[in-house]
């Protein structure tokens, strides 16, 4: 499987992928590596109007049927998904690992809907705790410094020090971790600041401090070796 496709959330997630994590995985041996949004992200503007995931399957499925050599995933955030996703309300009974459960029941129902002979491998999805901005909390003087506000370094460290992971870092809808950073930074502008940030911190760093997000490309990055057949 030398092709990708990423069913992401919004137009961050969609920056993040064309200009950080294609070039990555191109070098991983993928020859295409593209996003694309799921639903009616791109007109949403406020959290939780992520489509039904019966919408959002059968564009997944459609994508899989349609070329036997690639591979599909998913980048979005566990607190903007409707409860209809498979697996969210047991999800919300297991705290200590909704992301994981939710990304089981998801490939799980996919799996049914290819129906037999489908290579589970090819679909690879991925579920974050909270959005993208968490993840720009793995460096912090680079965060800073990709902003052109270095500044604010400091205060970007005060917010990461409460959490084991950047990854955890929410605790209601009004301190998610953008609103944070525009707390801080009225100027901060989703999704160009936030490339340019993760750009400035790099993958290596993200991952080193973001383990779920670390698994993901472990994960992604195995496809190109991928022997099972289609």
């Amino acid at each position: 499987m030398k092709r990708l496709l990423v069913h992401v959330e919004g137009q961050t997630e969609e920056q993040f992928v064309n200009e950080i994590l294609a070039p990555h995985l191109y070098t991983r041996g993928f020859r295409a590596v593209g996003a694309r949004m799921i639903g009616n992200a791109r007109r949403r503007d406020r959290r939780g109007g992520i489509a039904p995931w019966s919408a959002v399957r059968s564009g997944i499925v459609l994508h899989l049927r349609s070329d036997s050599q690639c591979a599909a995933t998913t980048m979005v955030d566990y607190y903007g998904l409707p409860k209809t996703w498979p697996g969210r309300t047991r999800a919300a009974r297991a705290p200590a690992n909704e992301a994981g459960i939710i990304e089981s029941a998801l490939l799980a129902d996919l799996g049914r809907k290819m129906g037999a002979g489908f290579n589970p491998a090819r679909f690879v999805p991925y579920v974050a705790m909270h959005e993208f901005e968490a993840m720009l909390f793995s460096d912090c003087e680079r965060f800073g410094r990709g902003v052109d506000r270095a500044d604010l370094a400091p205060e970007f460290r005060r917010i990461r020090d409460d959490f084991a992971t950047p990854e955890e870092i929410d605790d209601s809808p009004d301190t998610a971790p953008s609103k944070r950073i525009q707390a801080l930074m009225p100027g901060y502008r989703k999704p160009l600041s936030g490339t340019l940030a993760a750009r400035a911190i790099g993958l290596p760093r993200i991952r080193s401090a973001c383990p779920h997000f670390s698994d993901w490309l472990d994960r992604l990055e195995s496809l190109p070796q991928d022997r099972h057949p289609p």
